[in-house]
């Protein structure tokens, strides 16, 4: 299989910063990709925090999927990012490979995935915010009363899961929104200028120093109890949804844009009540396929919504 030699080579796609938009089923596809794979993060997280602490196992995952993607990139002999992009690729491995990982690990060690899916219920708002301070694209205002329609359902929906009570870990979770945004934002802008499986495969990179050390330091603090559920969840989290999902997601992104694709998690958060609930045994209401199919609506308003508005430049 050949990969492109040029890690900022420009490429066609159906969202630039120009604001030109076209129908691309397959980075719907793609991104939608991104959100199943996500979609397992926390149950994941919750099975690896049976054999690991916090500190280890996000430590653990960074370098796991950091040594699968810089194989990737030496088997493709990708050159090093140019100087131009290595600011945002920090900004995407402080916010996706390490902040987002962090903070909703420790969120978790007192929250249930389903509290905690709240803040993949505000993410895609989130993230199209960011973006559109970053780039300058507005969407139409019927995007953003999907997007605020689809966040208010998954949010009362999450919410009523958990009881309405709030959790210890809401500081941590509310962190991790805003670090991801960021995270998002950014690495959709880079997949437009290189392929978004070197983003991601850089960010990791990036990240690989600090992840050894902080593995190095937690290891020996933090008991370790071998258990295959452990191993599994620590599998996934560093090949499926740190590595795998960020590449299709990335991928996707760049082929949509970053507003659009957002919108797509708004279904994350009930497909990881799904899974909380088989893998997990966490019970799901019966309000469930009521907030689906409310979403699955809110989803297909803002992927049909009309083409988004740049600012306007100086000549």
């Amino acid at each position: 299989m050949r990969v492109e030699d040029s890690a900022t080579k420009s490429r066609t796609i159906a969202v630039d910063e120009a604001g030109t938009t076209t129908s691309n089923r397959g980075g719907v596809v793609l991104a939608g990709l991104g959100v199943a794979a996500f979609s397992l993060t926390f149950p994941s997280t919750v099975w690896g925090l049976e054999s690991f602490g916090p500190w280890s196992l996000v430590a653990l995952r960074t370098v796991l999927a950091a040594l699968i993607a810089g194989g990737f990139l030496l088997a493709g002999r990708v050159p090093p990012p140019d100087r131009a992009h290595r600011a945002g690729l920090v900004v995407v491995a402080a916010g996706v490979v390490i902040g987002f990982p962090m903070l909703t690990t420790l969120a978790l060690q007192t929250s249930t995935t389903s509290h905690a899916a709240v803040v993949v219920g505000l993410l895609p708002l989130t993230t199209a915010v960011f973006s559109s301070l970053r780039t300058g694209i507005r969407p139409p205002r019927a995007f953003w009363l999907a997007a605020l329609a689809g966040a208010g359902v998954v949010i009362g929906f999450t919410v009523g899961q958990s009881g309405g009570a709030l959790s210890a870990g809401d500081l941590y979770l509310f962190g991790a929104l805003l670090v991801c945004a960021a995270g998002y934002t950014e690495g959709g802008r880079l997949a437009v200028v290189m392929p978004g499986w070197q983003v991601v495969g850089w960010a990791l990179v990036l990240s690989l120093p600090l992840a050894v050390a902080g593995a190095a330091v937690a290891l020996p603090l933090e008991p370790v109890r071998m258990t295959a559920h452990g191993v599994i969840g620590l599998v996934w989290v560093a090949a499926g949804s740190t590595f795998l999902g960020l590449y299709v997601w990335y991928r996707g992104m760049a082929e949509i844009g970053v507003p659009r694709a957002s919108q797509l998690q708004l279904a994350q958060p009930l497909l990881t009540l799904g899974w909380s609930f088989f893998l997990l045994g966490e019970d799901v209401s019966a309000a469930a396929p009521v907030a689906a199919v409310a979403v699955l609506v809110c989803i297909a308003v803002t992927q049909r919504a009309g083409r988004a508005r740049p600012r306007a430049e100086e000549p």
